[in-house]
């Protein structure tokens, strides 16, 4: 579905036919953010600087398209997730919960917190 709904904003890096490599992100309608709904990287290819080459490239289109923003969206216990999305100089936003992690209280429902990250463009 997001490849066939937003193809213009899905990117993939590829080792031969292997899809190693994956960013699905899209623009806000209600603002000017571009927001990375999700990205990927296989495990043997981690730590050679995909992601954010994959994040760079989606800023850039970002940019031309007038957004202002970048926006992403992590579980808390994705901790993973959470350490790229700071190494790459995302911004959490929210209250620190029992584990000192910066959520946003029920952002995808009652009980759902969600670590957001923004960064200025």
């Amino acid at each position: 579905m997001l490849l066939h709904e937003f193809g213009n904003t899905a990117f993939v890096i590829r080792d031969k036919d292997k899809v190693i490599a994956y960013l699905f992100g899209f623009f806000s309608q209600t603002g000017k953010t571009g927001y990375v709904h999700l990205i990927g990287v296989r495990q043997d290819y981690q730590g050679q600087g995909l992601g954010k080459q994959l994040y760079d490239h989606f800023t850039q289109l970002a940019k031309q398209q007038g957004c202002s923003k970048l926006k992403a969206i992590t579980t808390p216990g994705n901790h993973h997730s959470i350490f790229f999305h700071r190494k790459i100089g995302m911004n959490p936003v929210g209250e620190k919960n029992e584990q000192g992690i910066e959520v946003v209280k029920n952002y995808s429902g009652p009980g759902q917190d969600r670590v957001v990250f923004e960064k200025q463009l």
